[in-house]
């Protein structure tokens, strides 16, 4: 099965798609990764979810990526007498380390590490930004601050400091926990939340090793103040727009998603775009317009994937929004003026012969107009390098390794096919060829660009590039370097 699109589609398990009969549907429609929201799953049903994948892949034989998305710390504040609390425009709320019930003037806050790191002018958003508080004074264990904009505020609801760098590590308790799971069944990639610098995914990446792909969820200022740290560090990001949208002010969150989509695209590191791209579709069988453009300027952008929420978890029409996806994408591609957009925010190779020959392979395949770059690849990286020049034409992915290819199943445009290492290039360039014919891509008489690395097997070391031309029986019948 060949998708005839470059973008890739994540789509979030839950209760409206959580058996095996609809994840193979939802494959079926154009799903290519299947997130798993830990925030929200016992470990019974992510492994349910997980082995109903893991099902499907076998009998499509396509690999399939799962994206356990981990929780991340949550800020709450504690009970409030009655239940809830009206919180008037220009008054002073606190709060404070007393466990009773709150009142229209205090409320408990069993977070320590605000207390320490919150600083008077710091906002506080609490309700996903429904109430906003400036703070005004602290203490060790009294926090003041003005009521900015009012409402309602109810127990236990969230709580989050857009200006504050907080003292925390960038996995909970519960979130090891989650994780450790996660890693046991083995899932493809790890998302953390709320990351905030650099250091999390370094602290992170000990913790998680090469268990599995790490994910950076860019959703506070503070990540993208320490960006550039982030996307060194992670493996992948994802632009988490609906609580960026609640920290930052959301007239900046689309010059930030294109921001973050090009830092990554830079970096050959796979960009998912996520948050509310379909969101009527979870109660309508269609679209607004509004949402079609989110998700064209997303395919525009060159972003890898585009990812669906509520939509496909807990929505009434998970298949017609995952078809809908997929229609946009190919339209988007088909666009006249797509390569021109999707080529003007690319950035020159990295300094090295691997980035380089990725990129000399993409002009000589648009040059010599061949049907397809193929990549024999161990862990992914020379297929990525290839992607994150956003060629005009299909880049199919060899490797002898499961992971890899559950892996790249998020990369942009590529199409990843699991098989031996051949025994020498001769051999090399003949199953390029007969792959690439039996999976739809060449035909007889067109060519494709052939990239590895040799010795092969080795990982890290894309040295070779072949061009093959093909007969028909798919054989190669000229080649040359």
């Amino acid at each position: 099965m060949r998708r005839s699109r470059r973008v890739k589609i994540v789509a979030t398990l839950g209760p409206a798609s959580s058996s095996p009969e609809m994840i193979e549907r939802l494959f079926e429609a154009g799903v290519d990764v299947f997130r798993i929201n830990m925030s929200h799953s016992s470990y019974d049903v992510v492994k349910k979810l997980h082995a109903a994948v893991r099902s499907a892949e076998a009998r499509f034989g396509r690999p399939i990526g799962v994206l356990a998305d981990l929780q991340g710390p949550k800020f709450r504040v504690g009970e409030l007498g009655g239940g809830s609390a009206m919180l008037n425009e220009g008054k002073t709320f606190a709060f404070d380390t007393t466990e009773q019930p709150g009142t229209p003037d205090r409320v408990f806050l069993p977070h320590p590490q605000i207390f320490e790191a919150v600083e008077p002018g710091h906002t506080l958003l609490l309700d996903d930004g429904k109430v906003r508080m400036t703070v005004t004074a602290k203490s060790p264990k009294r926090i003041e601050a003005s009521v900015v904009v009012g409402g309602v505020l109810a127990s236990r609801k969230g709580i989050s400091l857009p200006d504050t760098v907080l003292p925390i590590g960038p996995l909970t308790e519960k979130d090891r926990n989650d994780l450790d799971y996660a890693l046991r069944l083995g899932v493809d990639w790890v998302a953390l939340s709320f990351v905030q610098r650099g250091e999390d995914m370094r602290l992170a990446r000990q913790i998680v090793g090469q268990g599995a792909a790490l994910m950076a969820k860019i959703e506070k200022p503070a990540a993208i103040t320490d960006l550039d740290a982030i996307v060194a560090n992670a493996d992948g990001l994802m632009v988490a727009r609906g609580d960026l949208g609640v920290e930052m002010p959301v007239e900046r969150v689309p010059g930030l998603q294109k921001q973050i989509v090009s830092r990554a695209r830079a970096a050959g590191k796979p960009v998912v775009v996520a948050t509310q791209m379909l969101e009527s579709m979870i109660t309508s069988p269609v679209p607004t317009r509004a949402e079609v453009s989110d998700v064209a300027t997303a395919v525009f952008d060159g972003a890898d994937a585009i990812m669906l929420s509520a939509e496909s978890a807990v929505g009434k029409y998970p298949i017609e929004a995952i078809r809908m996806m997929d229609r946009i994408a190919i339209e988007v591609q088909h666009d006249p003026n797509y390569n021109a957009i999707v080529h003007a925010t690319r950035t020159p190779p990295q300094e090295t012969s691997a980035d380089a020959i990725a990129a000399a392979a993409h002009t000589v395949a648009d040059t010599l107009k061949l049907a397809g770059i193929i990549c024999y690849t161990a862990t992914g990286s020379t297929a990525l390098r290839v992607a994150r020049e956003r060629p005009n034409l299909p880049v199919i992915g060899l490797s002898p390794v499961v992971a890899t290819g559950r892996k790249l199943a998020l990369a942009w445009g590529v199409h990843c096919v699991l098989t031996g290492d051949p025994e020498n290039q001769a051999a090399m360039v003949r199953k390029a060829c007969r792959i690439a014919f039996e999976e739809g891509f060449a035909k007889a008489g067109e060519g494709v660009l052939i990239i590895a690395g040799v010795p092969l097997g080795s990982p890290g070391t894309t040295n070779m590039v072949r061009i093959a031309y093909l007969d028909d029986q798919g054989n190669p019948v000229a080649e040359g370097s």
